[in-house]
């Protein structure tokens, strides 16, 4: 699995899980708050850019992550957090394996299917996708993701990279993904967090992880965005993080 890695490589380990459609630059800011004290590892999503594999499923990614933990932090590390996708991702981990973090973050999260939604991606991802690597396609899908602008080369290099295929399987594994009752048994203190402009269907799901992890906090967003929390507001996010540690 190929992954970014910061700061000092026996320090302890957070494992950060980008959105859909995004990649290592979705924590630009919390790698230069937290790299000083923690070894930072940023998997390449499946079907991602600078990703060794497809897309197939949420489940299957969550395998990959989890052998990858196995093989390099001999299945332990001290914090998962997860955006979106990444925060799908991280669902389905700590479903499966209660205790290979101590601490995590789920952002943003869908965790209530969407079959409406999942029928139509396909058609309307293989009419717009030519679209994609057309940089004025690509400022408008930024400014309506709310990616600030300093990003774009990031977001249209990575975007870019991304096949048909592969933005096809991750959206529609996104909008069928529901959060298993396994979650019950896990054991990391978890922060949830939802933004307060956030569609209500991802409330709804915010509320369902909060009623699945036992040792888990919600925290609505006031005024932010969907990935809001992480994409702009660095600060704020490791302030939350540093709390759920003390």
């Amino acid at each position: 699995m190929n992954c970014r890695e910061f700061g000092t490589e026996n320090s302890e380990v957070v494992v950060l899980l980008h959105g859909g459609g995004l990649a290592w630059w979705n924590y630009i800011d919390e790698i230069e708050l937290l790299s000083g004290r923690f070894h930072v590892v940023i998997p390449a999503l499946d079907g991602h850019a600078e990703s060794d594999a497809d897309f197939n499923s949420i489940e299957d990614n969550a395998v990959r992550i989890m052998n990858f933990i196995d093989e390099k932090f001999k299945g332990h590390v001290l914090f998962i957090c997860g955006l979106s996708l990444g925060g799908q991702i991280l669902l389905e981990i700590l479903s499966r394996r209660n205790d290979i973090c101590k601490f995590a973050i789920i952002e943003s999260a869908l965790a209530v299917p969407m079959p409406i939604t999942h029928r139509l991606i396909a058609p309307s991802i293989k009419i717009s996708y030519g679209l994609i690597c057309k940089k004025w396609f690509s400022k408008l899908q930024m400014k309506s993701l709310y990616i600030r602008n300093d990003l774009f080369e990031h977001y249209y290099r990575d975007t870019c990279a991304i096949s048909c295929d592969n933005y096809i399987s991750f959206m529609k594994s996104n909008s069928s993904y529901h959060a298993k009752q396994s979650l019950l048994q896990c054991r990391a203190r978890v922060i949830i967090f939802v933004g307060g402009k956030e569609r209500s269907i991802m409330k709804k799901s915010a509320k369902l992880i909060n009623s699945l992890l036992a040792n888990s906090e919600l925290i609505t967003v006031s005024n932010y965005r969907h990935g809001d929390l992480s994409m702009n507001h660095a600060d704020e996010y490791v302030k939350y993080m540093t709390m759920i540690m003390e």
